[in-house]
C-alpha cells in the first residue's frame, strides 16, 4: 500500500496526494533519483565520545566494510538541531549498557547522496526559521508557531514526508534486512521501512502529537503518557475529523531517553546537588545553545543577571556554545565585563571530561565557555556538565525531559509548549518563563532559596523510581525483540 495514500488506514485526500508528489519531483529535480544506486558503507571511529558510547560511525567507503553480529544495533538519525543527535546519543548509551553493539547512522552525513542533500537543505531552513522566529516576534506568532504545532500536525503533511522518503533509501541496500534499526527522527525511520528494513523502531521526540513524527510499519515510541494517547487516537491530524487510530502494537509509552550515565547516577547527582544547595555552596547553573542557534537575547539577559553572583562566588556559569563559535563572539563583544572571569573549554573533549571528574567532589568558579568543532563533542559536552550542575536553563525540547532541576525559558516553536508543561507536572522543571522578567524573577527564587532545587531533586528521585527516565532501555528492548515476540 503506498504509504502517502493510506495512512493507518486513513485516505489521504487527492490534493493532499498530488502536492506530495509535486514534492518528491521537485527534489528529483534538484537532487536527482539514486534509488537505483547502492551505497558502499564502512565503519569509522568517533574520537570523542566513541569509546565512552561504544559506538561506531558508518560512512559511505569505496568498497563495503561494514560487519555486524548478533548483537549489533543501528541507530539511524539526522542533524536537524541538536535534539536529535541527543536522542540518539541517549539510545547508543543504552545500547552499550544493555550488552549491544551501536552504530550510528545518520542520513545527513552522505552528502554525495540524495537523503543528505534534501535534509541538509531542510536544516538549514529550519534553523533559519528557528532564528527569525527569535527575532521578529510577528513571524513567530503567525508562521513559525502555527507551522510547528499545526501544519506538522496534518496527516497529509505526512503523506508528503512518505514521498520525500522513498528518495533516500539508496544508502540502505547494503544493511541486513533484519538488524534492530533504530530511529531518532521520522525520516531514517520512514526510508529504513521503505527499504525493507524489518526490525524498526521510530522514536517520537517532544510532547506534543504530529502526523510529522508517523513512520506506518514501524513500532512507535513515545515519552509521556499523554503523547500515547494522542498518538493512539491521530488526535487532531485531520481538523476535527475522528480518525481511525494506530493499532495497538504500533505505539509504546516509554519514558524519557535519557543516557545510561546519568540514569544511573540520578540518585548520587541529586544527593550533591541538595547538599550544594543547603550548604550554601555556589549555585551552579548550565545553559546549553541550542542547534538553531536562537534564544540570543535570553542568553544575554541571563548572563548579565548572574554576573554579580559570579563575581560574589555565589554563583557559577557553564555554557555550552556547542558548534557555535560564533555565538561564544558575539557574547564576549556584547557583555565585555565578562572576560576576566571566563574559562575557555574549546576543542579539547578529553580536557572537558577532566574538568568534569575534577569539580565532581571539589569547587568551581567563574564562567566556563565551551565550544567545538566536532558535533558530537558539542553535543555531548552537555551530558558531562549536567552532572556537576545544579540547573540547567534550557528550552522546552529534548533537555526538558533529562533528570536534572531545569529553569524552562521561551520555547522556539510550539510543539515545545507540552516539554515544559510535563517537566513542571512531573515537578523536575519550571513552567516556561516567557519574558526576561520572568526569567530573571525565578534566577532570584533558585540563587537566593535551596528549596526549588531540593524539591525538583526529590521529585527526579520519584519519577526514577517509576521508571519515567527508562525510556532509551526500553526503546532498546523492543527493537532487539524478534517479530513474533513483539506482537504477543
Amino acid at each position: 500500500m503506498d504509504k502517502s495514500r493510506f495512512i493507518f488506514g486513513n485516505e489521504i485526500s487527492s490534493k493532499a496526494y498530488r502536492k506530495a508528489l509535486r514534492t518528491k519531483e521537485r527534489f528529483v529535480r534538484k537532487y536527482g533519483d539514486d534509488t537505483g544506486k547502492t551505497f558502499h558503507l564502512s565503519t569509522a571511529s568517533i574520537p570523542s565520545v566513541g569509546d565512552m558510547l561504544g559506538i561506531k560511525n558508518i560512512v559511505a567507503g569505496k568498497k563495503s566494510g561494514c560487519e555486524f553480529g548478533e548483537k549489533s544495533v543501528l541507530i539511524g538519525n539526522i542533524r536537524m538541531g541538536y535534539g536529535h543527535y541527543r536522542i540518539s546519543m541517549a539510545l547508543a548509551s543504552a545500547a552499550r549498557s544493555m550488552g549491544y553493539e551501536p552504530y550510528w547512522f545518520d542520513l545527513h552525513s552522505f552528502q554525495d547522496a540524495a537523503c543528505g542533500k534534501i535534509i541538509g537543505e531542510q536544516n538549514k531552513l529550519y534553523s533559519l526559521g528557528s532564528r527569525i522566529s527569535q527575532r521578529i516576534p510577528p513571524f513567530n506568532k503567525y508562521v513559525w508557531e502555527p507551522l510547528n504545532s499545526e501544519v506538522f500536525r496534518r496527516l497529509d503533511y505526512n503523506a508528503g514526508d512518505q514521498k520525500t522518503a522513498e528518495l533516500m533509501t539508496s544508502v540502505f541496500q547494503e544493511l541486513p534486512k533484519n538488524i534492530p534499526f533504530i530511529a531518532a527522527h521520522a525520516w531514517p525511520s520512514q526510508a529504513a521501512v521503505h527499504a525493507g528494513m524489518k526490525r524498526v523502531v521510530n522514536v517520537i521526540p517532544d510532547n506534543w502529537p504530529m502526523a510529522l513524527h508517523l513512520s506506518e510499519g514501524a513500532i512507535h515510541t513515545v515519552q509521556t503518557p499523554s503523547s500515547y494517547i494522542g498518538y493512539r487516537t491521530l488526535r487532531g491530524m485531520d481538523g476535527k475529523k475522528q480518525l481511525k487510530p494506530m493499532p495497538k502494537d504500533s505505539i509504546y509509552y516509554t519514558g524519557h531517553y535519557i543516557d545510561h550515565e546519568l540514569v544511573a547516577n540520578t540518585e548520587i547527582d541529586c544527593a550533591k546537588r541538595t547538599i550544594r544547595a543547603q550548604s550554601g555552596k555556589p549555585r551552579r547553573w548550565l545553559m546549553s545553545v541550542g542547534g538553531a542557534g536562537a534564544q540570543r537575547k535570553i542568553f544575554v539577559a541571563v548572563i548579565k543577571k548572574l554576573l554579580p553572583e559570579i563575581r560574589r562566588k555565589k554563583a557559577v556559569l557553564f555554557l555550552n556554545a556547542g558548534d557555535h563559535k560564533d555565538m561564544i563572539e558575539s557574547l564576549l563583544k556584547e557583555i565585555p565585563q565578562m572576560k576576566p572571569m571566563i574559562h575557555m573549554h574549546s576543542d579539547d573533549f578529553g580536557e572537558t571530561s577532566r574538568f568534569c571528574d575534577k569539580i565532581y567532589d571539589g569547587d568551581v568558579s567563574g564562567i566556563h565557555l565551551f565550544c567545538y568543532s566536532d558535533i558530537f563533542a558539542a553535543v555531548y559536552s552537555t551530558n558531562l556538565l549536567m552532572r556537576v550542575s545544579d540547573i540547567l536553563i534550557t528550552k522546552p525540547s529534548e533537555l526538558a525531559f533529562y533528570p536534572i532541576p531545569k529553569l524552562m525559558i521561551k520555547r522556539v516553536g510550539g510543539h515545545e509548549a507540552w516539554g515544559a508543561i510535563h517537566s513542571a507536572e512531573i515537578g523536575d522543571g519550571t513552567y516556561e518563563c516567557t519574558t526576561i522578567d520572568e526569567i530573571s524573577g525565578m534566577i532570584d527564587i533558585f540563587q537566593n532559596d535551596s528549596d526549588l532545587v531540593s524539591e525538583m531533586c526529590r521529585h527526579i528521585l520519584m519519577a526514577k523510581r517509576a521508571g519515567v527516565y527508562d525510556g532509551a532501555y526500553e526503546a532498546v528492548k523492543l527493537a532487539v525483540r524478534s517479530n513474533t515476540e513483539r506482537t504477543n
